[in-house]
């Protein structure tokens, strides 16, 4: 049997050359802007900034902790502060239309002014009109046309009481109109009196009223008209005196905002509503002296006469300094489109204009939307919402409940304001790849796509950047340096992360973690500097704080409830690895995996199968363990076996190929009768033609195997066998490390299960000579020999039952 390579304690991990860093600690570097190791990513994201073009949002995509919307928030910012600064947005009353306010956009900065500007109006409205309607020139004027009045309505009355004596009758004014009373015998007759009368007098007095009537009808019009014109005199002085007033403020206001068709429009219909209602600022002045007594009132009716000249500032980017970038964890329909608020009065729900609010969308215009896409996804409003502003480049403000129709308050429907945002959505590659195979909008919406890969090389050029970006991170965090061994120890760390020698972690969170860690165990020893020493001691202390349910399952080995050997030989026995992950923390567990052979046509049983414990790639490793046999030993006669393989004390399930090539050497250690070494665990999964594959978690793997042999005493002989694609895989902590060098514990990669028989068995496999046969000593030869009598056995019992019959 051939000598099997064996792996030395410099292939355990990647070692660092420390004179390649050229600086003592992190404080002699420069601090690192931006993110490592994502260029791909980045170049997309860059891409999809500098296009404006409809549908080219982004979505970047990885898993959490890459620092994808750190990246995202700081680069968008960069690129805004090179942009426009986008307008403001007020909305106003429509005067045409009350119910759908109007939207008026101006320069950064102007739609606060205009809002001032209008708040200077409505308080010279509330104090230079009543002030106005005081004066010496205005009451005289008004006096002269009420003086003049009186004097023609004196005539006008003279002539008609004359009128009306001609025919014998007395005039009488009253509040409801003018009435003729007929006279007799010189005195006026009351209703009492006209009732006593005979009916032939009666008619003559109706006769006499009826002259009366005809004889003053063209006086009254006149009366009337004389009051009509009166009455616009005086409207017309109002006018006059109001648009002298109010006109040269909105003049100055036409003229500073003449660049705006629709402000000045606007504007217009100010002016007239004021004129129209300049009654109402003189009949607020009157309220006024009794504001004491009921100031709410008083105040409400102030508003109510002020309201429709207020203006609704409802983006304002006067203090912004080029492109807003919004970030928002909190998505709600609401929140991204704005809502239009109540008030509720007397037990009614009321709005205006003024109650309405801006949505993220709103306040994004003009620059970036930064979401998460699970935080969008959850609300399925929100999601629709989006889409829909996306693709008509609009915002309308819609009440959740007035979009579906629920709502049986009236609401207001202001003017859409047109958008024009990037947005950037941030979420795991998972709810990518759903959008994109059954939303359709998606596709069309977010045409750039920015993956974020969650490894990078493990080259001098990235631990640079690492050391650069601890740097930056102390600056921030005003943290102690980090020194060289600090460093390269983070970065044996990182690269464990990522369980690959050749690859670094760009899983930021985690080194953050370990960053903070090691500096508070520095800062409690006193110490201003961080070294290795205190990497190491975070890294422990941090899984000790996980490793519950490991050092359970230890305990349990330990005692032997959980029975494993890692002495001596067994037939048909074997240590197989499982890795369990508890989601913050990873170990190895050694498993006993045994086998049973004996004559059947049943095949390979899998117990766990059976029992409904096993997953599916579990057993397909099992088909494939069949597979193999039938190749290797069933081409002259067929298979005739029963198997049994069995994970022993497992109560949980299991699942994946990783034990595959172990529950063959059981197997084959069965039907030839070899033992196994029990100090030697195995890791690894098998094909068809017996060469063996790579697996995952391998380092945990060989180091939860070497902790449970220490545990139970090192001889010296044990080890693991692993796939030999794994070597590059393996970055093992130093105790093991420590232990290979000294020669107490061994690690071999192989590359097909023949390699593995003879570590395991300590014979040799055995090929075919020339004339297709196993050496009778080999394992293959033992097996093929079992397989071949048990056919023949089997062979025999079916004669015999052929003959009975």
């Amino acid at each position: 049997m051939k000598n099997f390579r064996e792996l030395t304690y410099k292939e355990l991990k990647k070692y660092i050359d420390p004179s390649k860093l050229e600086f003592d600690t992190t404080d002699e570097l420069e601090p690192l802007e931006g993110v490592i190791g994502q260029e791909k990513a980045v170049k997309a994201i860059e891409f999809g900034l500098e296009i404006n073009r409809k549908g080219y949002n982004i979505y970047i995509s990885g898993p959490t902790g890459l620092g994808k919307t750190s990246y995202a928030k700081t680069y968008t910012e960069k690129i805004a502060k090179k942009s426009d600064t986008p307008d403001d947005w007020c909305y106003v009353y429509n005067y045409a239309n009350p119910s759908s306010p109007l939207a008026l956009n101006f320069p950064k900065g102007l739609g606060k002014e205009f809002k001032d500007d209008m708040d200077e109006l409505i308080e010279f409205l509330l104090v230079k009109i009543p002030k106005v309607f005081n004066e010496e020139d205005y009451e005289k004027e008004k006096s002269q046309i009420l003086k003049d009045y009186q004097s023609y309505r004196d005539e006008l009355i003279k002539k008609i009481k004359d009128a009306a004596k001609e025919v014998g009758c007395e005039m009488k004014i009253m509040d409801t109109g003018i009435y003729f009373i007929p006279v007799i015998d010189g005195e006026p007759i009351d209703d009492n009196e006209y009732e006593n009368l005979d009916e032939d007098k009666k008619s003559e007095i109706l006769e006499i009223a009826d002259e009366a009537k005809k004889k003053v009808a063209q006086i009254i019009k006149e009366l009337k008209k004389l009051e009509e014109n009166v009455q616009e005199k005086i409207e017309n002085l109002e006018y006059n005196i109001g648009l002298i007033t109010v006109g040269k403020r909105i003049d100055y206001l036409k003229e500073k905002y003449k660049k705006f068709d629709k402000v000045i429009k606007y504007l217009e219909y100010v002016q007239e509503d004021i004129l129209a209602n300049i009654k109402e600022f003189l009949d607020n002045e009157e309220d006024s002296q009794i504001s004491s007594v009921l100031p709410f009132v008083i105040k409400k009716n102030i508003e109510d006469l002020i309201i429709k000249y207020r203006v609704n500032l409802f983006v304002d980017n006067s203090n912004l300094e080029g492109a807003p970038v919004i970030i928002d964890f909190h998505p709600t329909y609401n929140k991204l489109i704005g809502k239009i608020e109540y008030e509720n009065e007397l037990g009614n729900l009321v709005t205006d204009f003024t109650k309405i609010k801006p949505g993220l969308f709103h306040q994004a215009n003009g620059g970036y939307l930064i979401l998460q896409a699970i935080d969008v996804l959850k609300n399925a409003e929100s999601w629709e919402a989006l889409k829909r502003v996306l693709k008509t480049k609009e915002v309308k403000i819609e009440n959740l409940r007035d979009l579906i129709g629920i709502s049986t308050v009236s609401s207001l429907k202001p003017e859409p304001i047109p958008i024009e945002v990037k947005v950037i959505l941030i979420g795991s590659r998972e709810i990518y790849n759903y959008l994109y195979e059954y939303d359709d909008d998606f596709k069309k919406l977010f045409k750039i796509r920015a993956d974020f890969d969650i490894e990078m090389a493990n080259n001098l050029e990235n631990i640079k950047m690492l050391a650069r970006f601890i740097h930056a991170f102390c600056i921030k965090e005003n943290m102690y340096p980090f020194d060289k061994e600090a460093v390269i120890k983070l970065i044996e760390y990182s690269s464990r992360m990522v369980e690959n020698q050749e690859k670094l972690t760009t899983n930021f969170n985690n080194i953050v973690e370990i960053l903070y860690e090691a500096n508070t165990w520095a800062k409690i020893d006193g110490k201003d500097i961080v070294t290795a020493e205190y990497i190491k001691k975070a890294i422990i202390e941090k899984e000790k704080r996980c490793n519950l349910s490991q050092e359970k399952i230890e305990e349990m080995i330990k005692e032997n409830i959980i029975m494993i050997d890692c002495h001596g030989e067994k037939i048909g026995q074997i240590n197989g690895l499982a890795v369990i992950d508890t989601g913050d923390y990873k170990f190895a567990k050694p498993s006993k995996i045994t086998a049973t052979t004996y004559i059947g046509q049943s095949g390979i049983i899998n117990i766990e199968k059976e029992s409904e414990m096993s997953g599916k790639i579990h057993d397909k490793g099992v088909h494939v363990l069949a597979g193999y046999l039938g190749e290797t030993y069933a081409q002259d006669f067929p298979l005739t076996l029963s198997c049994r393989i069995c994970f022993e004390q497992n109560y949980y399930g299991i699942d994946g190929d990783s034990a595959s090539s172990a529950e063959l050497y059981a197997i084959l250690s069965s039907l030839s009768g070899i033992p196994i070494n029990q100090g030697i665990a195995v890791t690894g999964s098998i094909n068809q033609k017996g060469e063996i594959q790579p697996i995952g978690g391998v380092s945990y793997k060989i180091e939860g195997f070497f902790k449970f042999c220490k545990s139970k005493g090192l001889t010296g002989e044990q080890g693991v066998i692993i796939p030999y694609q794994n070597i590059k895989d393996l970055v093992l902590n130093d105790e093991v490390i420590e232990a290979v060098k000294q020669g107490k514990f061994h690690i071999y990669p192989i590359s097909h299960v023949n390699e593995g028989m003879e570590i395991l068995m300590g014979v040799a496999a055995g090929n075919k000579n020339e004339k297709g046969k196993f050496s009778k000593e080999s394992i293959h030869g033992k097996v093929y020999d079992k397989l071949k009598r048990f056919y023949k056995i089997s062979l025999n019992r079916n004669k015999n039952n052929i003959t009975m019959k």
